[in-house]
């Protein structure tokens, strides 16, 4: 009797290489797909909030001669990353215009993101269905907020971040492959342990705190996966949590005395602090490790399973996260070092790790029934979409200066013009709280205008709550402009006379004597006379003379 053609080795090792290359080219399309349709929903603002600090730095890397007043609020938080210096090389090397790069760095970090995350599913479900949905969300939901801690899943401009988000979810599926071959094979997968070793590296090398934290999901990934025999994976989660508690008892111990300034901006760091948070934003810190728990505690018959070691990180991680901050990072503690490390931003990862859980559940709601998927994705979408009009209302959704006429925002407009049309040395005073102004959408000044600026409250604010020594600088400046366009003439001079500031930007309607060079429907560039001083003098009110005797 004729052998059956399935059952021929050869034929049927063909077959499966078969099954899985096709797979591996559904997984590509579906990836590159989405990442077009989330570029779509989430939009593309290159200079917006952190965006413009990380592209001031590149700039300053491509041009030493920018920024070079307070230029160590451009290039501070980039000490410890090669992010600028990589940047700018790849700007020189292809010859392309800086924001065409950073596009294309931006789309490359979502099509790794989505990669990643494909990778992670795959290792927790066996339907395609699952991980299809499991992706699908996560792409829709790549701009989510995480909980109080003034991250988003993923931004919409390119940072740290944006290679570090990726990197990280790479080193959980390096980890997942590596303790599930030492537990079920019992071997070493040296590869999944260099892929894991690798992309922490990478994260790290572009931002070290985010690569901390996934590295302790990495390590409280151990813990789960460690054998339920006398207790010793209860043992290792006690450990690492003792552990973690002693490193942020010591990291407090050891902190330097703050300056009042310091104690000031580090108040102005809401996020930083549990008992600041708003109780949505509590909530948003509480349900991921109630679905993670759930997750976990469905699967705790199922030993080796990925979904519950992933489900155990997170619950674990988090609850760390949530006890470090409780305990260390308090308004009224003496010192505030733990809290600049900012603990909950492990949560990051641990929202990973839910919306794909998520996501697949949903896939076993929706099933085979197509108007049900087109229905749950496009209501999801359309939420996210319109979220960010309502955060960049006045901005084009994709914005890429090489391939538009002009801006739509009108305070970009005026920072373009600063950038055309004032010498590259002037040093530029707005409103200390300028992006936060109706219309300005959180554009970055310093990286449009490309001209140095006196430390605003916001973004240089950001920046100062991690390096103390810049507290002073940014106090002053920010007091100095502090309702600068709500300010007399003279009050303006006296309070920047002495910081070499030659130009304002000030709010439309603001009262001025000054010339004013450029004049839009929000703002209006105006420059202060020489010889500030003597003009100080000429502003103050006259003196009433003391009636003379006859």
């Amino acid at each position: 009797m004729a052998t059956p053609v399935l059952a021929r080795p050869g034929l049927t090792g063909k077959f499966i290489a078969s099954q899985a290359q096709e797979r591996r080219r559904y997984a590509l399309c579906l990836i590159s797909a989405l990442t077009a349709v989330a570029l779509v929903i989430h939009g593309f603002h290159p200079f917006a909030e952190d965006g413009g600090l990380y592209l001031a730095g590149v700039k300053r890397v491509l041009d030493p001669s920018l920024y070079q007043v307070n230029g160590d609020f451009v290039m501070g938080h980039l000490r410890f990353s090669v992010f600028a210096p990589v940047v700018a090389a790849l700007v020189r090397m292809s010859g392309l215009g800086l924001e065409t790069v950073v596009f294309l760095l931006h789309l490359a970090s979502i099509w790794l993101t989505l990669a990643a995350a494909w990778m992670l599913a795959s290792r927790c479900f066996r339907s395609t269905t699952e991980r299809t949905a499991a992706v699908t969300l996560l792409a829709v939901w790549l701009t989510l907020p995480i909980a109080g801690t003034s991250l988003m899943l993923m931004d919409p401009y390119v940072t740290g971040r944006s290679v570090s988000t990726p990197m990280t979810i790479f080193a959980l599926v390096g980890a997942v492959d590596f303790l599930r071959s030492t537990r079920m094979e019992g071997r070493w997968n040296w590869r999944a342990l260099a892929m894991a070793c690798a992309a922490l590296a990478v994260a790290a090398a572009v931002h070290p705190l985010m690569a901390a934290y996934g590295f302790g999901c990495v390590l409280t990934l151990a813990a789960a996966a460690t054998p339920e025999r006398r207790g010793v994976r209860i043992g290792a989660m006690v450990g690492l949590t003792a552990s973690a508690v002693a490193a942020a008892m010591v990291l407090r111990l050891v902190a330097q005395p703050e300056s009042s300034s310091y104690q000031a901006v580090a108040m102005s760091r809401y996020y930083w602090f549990l008992s600041q948070w708003h109780w949505y934003e509590l909530v948003g810190a509480v349900a991921p490790l109630m679905i993670l728990g759930a997750v976990a505690w469905m699967r705790r018959g199922n030993r080796g399973s990925a979904q519950r070691e992933l489900a155990t990180m997170g619950v674990t991680a988090g609850t760390i996260a949530l006890l470090i901050a409780v305990l260390f990072a308090r308004v009224h503690s003496t010192n505030h070092l733990v809290a600049r490390m900012q603990p909950m931003r492990i949560f990051q990862l641990i929202y990973v790790v839910m919306i794909l859980f998520v996501g697949a559940a949903m896939s076993r709601w929706m099933g085979r029934r197509a108007l049900r998927w087109v229905g749950v994705f496009a209501m999801l979408a359309t939420i996210m979409f319109v979220v960010e009009r309502k955060t960049f209302p006045a901005s084009d959704r994709i914005e890429i200066a090489e391939d538009r006429e002009g801006p739509e925002n009108s305070w970009v407009q005026a920072f373009e013009w600063i950038r055309t049309n004032t010498p590259k040395d002037a040093v530029f005073a707005l409103d200390a709280d300028y992006i936060t102004q109706s219309g300005e959408d959180a554009q970055g000044f310093r990286a449009i205008a490309e001209r140095s600026a006196l430390p605003d409250y916001s973004k240089d604010g950001g920046e100062a709550a991690i390096t103390p020594t810049l507290s002073e600088e940014w106090k002053s400046g920010e007091e100095a402009q502090a309702r600068l366009s709500e300010r007399t003439d003279s009050e303006r001079v006296t309070m920047l006379a002495s910081k070499g500031v030659g130009w304002v930007v000030l709010a439309h309607g603001a009262q001025t004597g000054f010339a004013c060079a450029y004049s839009n429907a929000m703002v209006k560039v105006c420059r202060l006379p020489e010889g500030m001083d003597a003009l100080r003098v000429s502003l103050r009110p006259p003196a009433i003379a003391a009636p003379t005797q006859r």
